[in-house]
């Protein structure tokens, strides 16, 4: 059948960029398109274009069933495998399954398949006994040469990174362990909102009650334990009183309302203080939705909620993709996150069109700080004052993305970047290469070597990644810091003094550094500058250590008044290894970036 609907632009550059790339490739590929830019005509179009058959794969029955609609306005309808809306046909030109009813049938899925179509692909995990991963190994053996596409507007995965290994626009993704290989085409927020194409997003932190998750720490999944955090919120209940109040004095002029709850318990809460507040004195209705929930009452909960019916939803980390409701006009997050992904899916819940909806209010409660128009960084937050900035490779002049902070005024005071992430060519490099990804010319293109913080082999001087364990040039095993501090400390001659503080000063033309312990005690560091010879000795022993901004070019300092008024710039190490010698302790090595058994919190 003729197409009804003509693509977008960036909707037809994206398709085309899938075409070239696929044409000259076997590699996976990933396109990024922001919440509410029509991911599902791009599939659509896609499986329309396509020569053989297609299969196109989802996490949930809402996505299935909408991407299945859409292929039938664009093409021949499409078959369905998914238990949640009852259809089970493996077979056809296009096939749209759910992948966990597609994963316990894979019997069923025998004709061969050309592309693989994956939405919402940042749920892919790279683990080989995973739904998704055990459909594919069995997709392969039907046609080795099938091609996999994944779309997303996040292409980040908390415990991964990046999902793909390289980007068209010539920075390194993940090299160690993506699951597609490269990102053909992306396109930011911004660009949709001017056209006109989203909804103009109106972000607040709360106004006058805030949560303060600042003392809970995030895994290394990026994600906050339940229990610690109902543990804070049974301390600012208080706080959760006059945030439901004020949800419910805003809501008046708004048409549906998302909460996004901390845990259950603060779901339960919110809905109780709503129906106290809100529901007794207007003709406004909740409900409440979490994993536990049913499945038909999840769907009659939705239903209604999309009728505007209900006004409220209150939720814990159910409704943030393959929920499409475009009348909401207010999003309230009360949860914390570190990730900057799901932060942007919970805010994506509102951005769609809608009649009579000029903009979505959306209110931070849990003061997670992140900016909807920034690049994605790629790595959980370090803390809540960082923000993604731009470093420049001092090698390569690739413009990095990074963690970092800055002062009022916008200018850089510190960023925790490792590694450039710039593509180079191979000549570039003097060291032992990381080969990455196949360029269209069938070259090579490697990762830039320069790295912003690192660890030297003491067996070859490579400098290597400040978490590796292995030298990435001659392979040597690199000694674990602990093990090599239980070595030493053995010894009655050395000692581990754990930094507290750091002051600067001058006395009899010399620049003192002083680190102080937390119970007073103190280690001197003496610096002359009358030589030029003495100044940089103070660079190369100092600076470049101690700098909060490696990769950037220090002021040459002249003279010790200009090293005081600069000390801001520098961080202090967290622990100093020292030896005893006949009249003085000497510095035998400081540590930077430590996360062993001896670290001490000092907050």
């Amino acid at each position: 059948m003729p197409s009804t609907i003509k693509l977008r632009d960036y909707q037809q550059q994206s398709v085309d960029a899938a075409i070239r790339h696929f044409k000259q490739s076997q590699q996976s590929a990933v396109i990024v398109l922001p919440t509410g830019a029509g991911k599902s005509i791009v599939v659509a179009e896609l499986a329309r274009i396509a020569n053989g058959n297609v299969l196109v794969l989802t996490h949930v029955k809402e996505l299935v069933e909408q991407n299945a609609e859409k292929v039938g306005l664009l093409t021949d309808k499409a078959s369905i495998y998914s238990a949640g809306l009852k259809q089970k046909k493996a077979s056809g030109k296009t096939v749209v399954a759910s992948v966990q009813s597609a994963a316990r049938a894979i019997e069923k899925f025998d004709q061969a398949f050309s592309l693989v179509i994956i939405d919402e692909c940042h749920r892919v995990s790279n683990d080989d006994t995973s739904q998704y991963q055990t459909l594919l190994s069995a997709l392969r053996d039907k046609n080795p040469n099938i091609k996999l596409l994944g779309l997303t507007a996040t292409p980040y995965r908390l415990g991964i990174g990046w999902i793909y290994r390289t980007h068209y626009h010539g920075k390194v993704g993940n090299s160690d362990n993506p699951v597609f290989e490269k990102c053909i085409f992306e396109l930011p927020m911004r660009p949709l909102i001017k056209q006109g194409f989203l909804t103009q997003p109106k972000l607040l932190d709360g106004l006058s009650a805030q949560y303060d998750f600042n003392e809970l720490t995030p895994s290394e999944t990026g994600e906050y334990p339940a229990q610690q955090v109902d543990s804070l919120l049974n301390h600012q209940g208080r706080a959760t009183t006059a945030i439901t109040k004020q949800i419910i004095d805003l809501a008046r002029t708004r048409q549906g309302v998302i909460v996004f709850a901390a845990t259950v318990r603060h779901a339960q809460e919110i809905m109780a203080l709503l129906e106290k507040f809100a529901l007794e004195n207007t003709n406004d209705s909740a409900a409440l939705i979490t994993a536990n929930t049913p499945h038909s009452e999840r769907d009659d909960i939705i239903i209604r909620f999309k009728a505007r019916e209900i006004k409220f939803i209150v939720n814990v980390a159910v409704l943030t993709t393959g929920f499409d409701a475009p009348h909401v006009d207010f999003i309230a997050i009360l949860r914390p996150t570190a990730s900057v992904s799901l932060f942007q899916q919970m805010v994506g819940r509102g951005l769609r069109l809608s009649d009579n909806k000029e903009e979505c209010l959306v209110i931070d409660y849990a003061a997670n700080g992140y900016d909807l128009f920034f690049p994605e960084v790629g790595q959980v937050k370090p803390n809540s004052k960082s923000v993604p900035v731009q470093v420049h490779c001092p090698v390569c002049q690739f413009a990095n993305t990074f963690w970092g902070i800055v002062d009022g005024d916008g200018d850089l005071v510190e960023h925790f970047g490792r590694r450039c992430q710039g593509l180079v060519e191979p000549e570039a490099l003097n060291g032992k290469p990381d080969l990455l990804s196949d360029g269209f010319n069938g070259d090579k293109q490697v990762q830039c070597d320069f790295r912003f913080r690192s660890k030297s082999c003491p067996d070859c001087g490579a400098e290597n990644d400040i978490a590796a364990r292995v030298c990435h040039c001659c392979d040597s095993t690199l000694i674990d810091p602990d093990k090599r501090l239980k070595q030493v400390l053995q010894s009655q001659h050395h000692h581990l003094f754990k930094c507290q503080q750091m002051l600067f000063s001058e006395q009899d033309d010399k620049l003192i550094i002083q680190y102080l312990d937390i119970e007073g005690n103190d280690f001197k560091r003496y610096y002359r500058f009358d030589t030029s010879a003495q100044r940089k000795a103070f660079y190369a022993t100092f600076v470049l250590e101690h700098t909060k901004t490696p990769g950037i070019l220090h002021p040459q300092y002249n003279s010790i008044s200009a090293v005081i008024k600069d000390s801001d710039r520098f961080r202090m190490p967290d622990m100093l290894l020292l030896k005893k010698n006949k009249h003085r302790w000497d510095l035998v090595e400081s540590f930077f970036d430590y996360q062993g058994r001896h670290k001490t919190d000092f907050s």
